[in-house]
């Protein structure tokens, strides 16, 4: 039997001008890449756990991993205090004919997210190499033609997502994709249209590429409409840089680390966030696909509390649960 608790209380938009940091984590955080695999925790037990460390907003993961059904996905997270931030989804739009694939996707995932009260759609394009032999499938490096497919289909996507469901995409630069680097991030930024292409800026995938965020998010603050807290590990990616590995190897290579053990250090970000009063969710991401079950809960629960303690007032972060996930299981 689930314990009950009380759904997260609502909070209030901050005064204009002041920051407000909403830190919440994901599946991705427990091992979660897919809908459905066995190497992957429950999803009753991701949601037992991610609201026992304390944290109050989730991502929906990986279409299909948690409930599809509105109703009972909602009665599910009212049980544990959660909240929906966003869903995720991934796009391919410098490809030819590619808008009704990726609209298809998009729609569903736009649906559940509304319906769950959540307020973005993170967006993530999709990657030029193979996950499983890292053999290039694409170029690495889009001909004019394709970069602007890509620019002005973003575009498209950010306006039906607002027309259609009332949401903001978030724009997730990604390592092996064609917007990982630095100066792809910026050029990206300056051929879309800020009022329907806002970024997502993951603190890892930045920093995988040796890019930099407090630059980003100084010279980009309108742009920011959404975080992804994540650090790596730069011995490793010295390693997965010089060696060209694929991305999931780097992964399980130990690329991404909890904090305050990586890179970029949480503090300054918080600061800039708060200088420019930026209003934003905060979304924990700790990749580790395959881990053991019971890696991911004690992480989460240091993660929570290395948060927790940096001490900014913007921050909105929760509290840990008075009963264990163990007893929210029983």
């Amino acid at each position: 039997m689930t314990a009950q608790h009380p759904a997260a209380p609502a909070q209030a938009a901050p005064e204009p001008g002041r920051s407000r940091i909403r830190v919440g984590s994901a599946p991705d955080s427990w091992g979660v890449w897919f809908p459905d695999d066995p190497a992957q925790v429950p999803w009753q037990r991701f949601l037992d756990e991610v609201s026992a460390c304390g944290y109050e907003w989730i991502e929906l993961g990986p279409y299909g991993y948690l409930p599809t059904d509105a109703g009972r996905l909602s009665d599910e997270l009212a049980a544990r205090g959660l909240q929906v931030s966003a869903g995720t989804v991934f796009e391919h739009l410098h490809r030819p004919d590619s808008w009704d694939a990726v609209w298809n996707q998009v729609k569903d995932v736009a649906a559940l997210t509304a319906a769950m009260g959540g307020t973005h759609v993170v967006v993530i394009p999709g990657m030029f190499r193979d996950e499983k032999t890292g053999a290039d499938i694409e170029p690495r490096r889009l001909t004019p033609e394709a970069w602007q497919a890509k620019t002005t289909g973003v575009e498209r996507l950010g306006r039906a997502v607002q027309e259609e469901y009332g949401l903001s995409i978030a724009y997730h630069p990604h390592a092996e994709s064609h917007v990982g680097y630095q100066e792809d991030i910026e050029r990206f930024l300056a051929d879309t249209d800020p009022a329907f292409v806002p970024l997502c800026l993951d603190t890892g995938h930045v920093s995988y590429y040796r890019g930099d965020n407090l630059h980003l998010i100084r010279t980009y603050p309108e742009r920011i409409g959404y975080l992804h807290l994540k650090q790596v590990d730069p011995a490793v990616i010295d390693e997965v840089l010089e060696k060209d590995v694929v991305w999931p190897e780097a992964v399980r290579m130990g690329a991404m680390v909890e904090p305050p053990n990586g890179v970029p250090a949480y503090p300054p970000l918080f600061e800039a966030i708060e200088e420019h009063g930026l209003d934003v969710f905060a979304i924990v991401e700790h990749d580790m696909y395959p881990c053991p079950p019971d890696q991911p809960f004690p992480i989460a629960q240091r993660t929570h509390r290395y948060i927790g303690s940096c001490g900014f007032p913007s921050l909105q972060i929760g509290a840990p649960r008075t009963t264990t996930a163990e007893e929210d299981r029983a």
